[in-house]
């Protein structure tokens, strides 16, 4: 007979206090409680309004969201009554929660999961400091309060540390003194805030990266008040094994690429291919956060930081899909592709921009002017324009490699029984990279491009039309250049033949 789950048997009867649950992560981590542990008590989701929708209305939503389809397989709408909306916001003073609310939080609060952030590389140091910092010491000011919290687990991020190329499961000190960072906030302007920006980040590549750093020492002050953990995931890709293998609602990372290039419109990728990228499916990510929870509350042993990464137990590089991904792209093509879909990575910044010119840009003109006379919104241009002005804020986590140690993650996963290790899986060594990345694909073709598998059949139709608009485009444009080659030397073209082989290689050099 098997084992009794100890990580449900903690979790049965606790009350759980959520941000961030709308999120990637988020989600995923509302449909696992409720799936798999259907004894926990209520789920507080601290939620706002968004786009005219007032938080009971984006509740409603959640049924509907393709998530939660194997969850709903064997309950019935009822189970989301457990989902309790809290209107607040991590980015306002006491979370903006109502006096009534927080009194709930307080009384009624067992585990505090706090997954919020702002996620925006971009971004200035206002709001990034007001959400990832300041919204972290609200959290925690909220945990302070609640009476009888049993552990609190903070979702960080393994790139706080980036600016190390190897990085432990520890904290860090702190890049800065929070207290001046948040006075200089207060009291600066705009103007002067981004003057002193690059003094305060020091090898920090962005606000994001820094402020993080920064909430996880709000963590660690009070680490001796109750049990504390973070977890720090790296990029987070689509479901593994569950909910449904391949889900994900991302577009960050390789399900943005993947979506665009089988769109046709993403057609080169600046990437260093043998270098080891960092990914973790979002239900290893789910996992861990749950059995982090429970080992710290059980072991009281202080405050534990686990990477949830892969780059050093089981490390994947783009090499292993360099003669896969294309005829992927193919075997599963969409059937609302503009243009024929070509992935190919090319190994610097300067080559990518070389390339964009002609493979990006020049199509992208093309359909532009395309949509622009059949009525619809010219977009791919804007799009080709975002990509390249991101290119140099995104340089540093394109074309470096990092190794983020996890033995803390490794012990944790031995620490499970059997039946916790199926239940919830932390160990990654059985993952198949290149069979994962189909599945990844097909998710990415579903949920992002909202296409079934019914569409399939006529996907390939497409595919076939869109290959024969491609080699036709290709002749053009090769014939184009040979032409005015000719005419710029003063040869004929026949006399000038023999730069046809030079500009076909050179094109598919690019």
């Amino acid at each position: 007979m098997a084992d009794p789950s100890q990580v449900r048997s903690f979790y049965a009867g606790k009350n759980f206090f959520i941000t961030g649950g709308t999120g990637f992560v988020g989600l995923c981590l509302i449909e696992k409680i409720l799936r798999c542990i259907p004894d926990a008590g209520k789920i507080y989701l601290l939620m706002r309004s968004k786009k005219g929708k007032e938080i009971a209305d984006r509740l409603q939503e959640f049924p509907k969201n393709p998530v939660f389809e194997k969850l709903l397989e064997s309950n019935s709408a009822d189970i989301f009554k457990k989902l309790i909306p809290i209107a607040g916001d991590v980015g306002e003073e006491n979370l903006g929660l109502s006096p009534q609310d927080r009194q709930t939080i307080i009384d009624n609060v067992n585990v505090v999961i706090h997954s919020a952030a702002t996620l925006d590389f971009q971004e200035s140091l206002r709001p990034t400091v007001n959400i990832n910092l300041l919204g972290t010491r609200r959290v925690m000011q909220l945990c302070k309060d609640a009476k009888n919290l049993k552990v609190m687990i903070h979702v960080s991020s393994a790139y706080v540390n980036s600016y190390l190329t190897e990085a432990h499961e520890k904290v860090y000190e702190a890049p800065e003194d929070p207290e001046k960072v948040i006075s200089l906030v207060g009291t600066l302007n705009d103007e002067a805030l981004l003057e002193v920006e690059p003094k305060l980040l020091k090898s920090h590549p962005n606000t994001y990266t820094f402020t993080k750093h920064l909430a996880e020492h709000e963590v660690v002050k009070c680490a001796d008040l109750f049990p504390c953990t973070i977890v720090r995931p790296t990029m987070i890709v689509a479901a593994w094994k569950e909910p449904i293998p391949g889900w994900t609602c991302s577009k960050v990372g390789p399900q943005g690429f993947l979506m665009g290039a089988a769109k046709g419109v993403v057609r080169r990728l600046p990437l260093a291919k043998e270098n080891v990228a960092d990914y973790i499916p979002v239900d290893v990510v789910v996992n861990q956060l749950l059995v982090a929870g429970w080992e710290a509350a059980n072991s009281r042993s202080g405050l534990t930081v686990y990477h949830c990464s892969s780059s050093t137990c089981h490390p994947f590089t783009w090499t292993m899909l360099d003669d896969t991904v294309n005829s992927m792209l193919h075997k599963y093509p969409l059937k609302s592709a503009v243009w024929y879909p070509h992935l190919k990575f090319v190994p610097s910044l300067l080559m990518f921009r070389i390339s964009a010119i002609f493979v990006h840009f020049f199509p992208a003109l093309l359909l532009d002017l395309m949509l622009r006379m059949t009525g619809g919104r010219p977009i791919l241009i804007r799009l080709h324009k975002n990509v390249w002005n991101s290119l140099n804020r995104l340089e540093r986590f394109i074309f470096s490699e990092w190794k983020f140690h996890n033995p803390n993650t490794l012990e944790l996963a031995t620490k499970l029984n059997q039946t916790d290790k199926e239940l919830f899986f932390i160990d990654i060594s059985k993952l198949y990279w290149v069979e994962y990345f189909k599945t990844l694909h097909l998710g990415v073709r579903r949920y992002l491009n909202k296409e079934k598998e019914s569409s399939l059949p006529a996907a390939r139709k497409k595919d076939m039309v869109l290959l024969l608009f491609h080699v036709i485009w290709q002749l053009f444009i090769m014939g184009l250049v040979w032409y005015i080659f000719a005419c710029f030397t003063g040869l004929t073209l026949a006399h000038s033949a023999w730069i046809a082989p030079i500009i076909y290689i050179l094109f598919t050099f690019l």
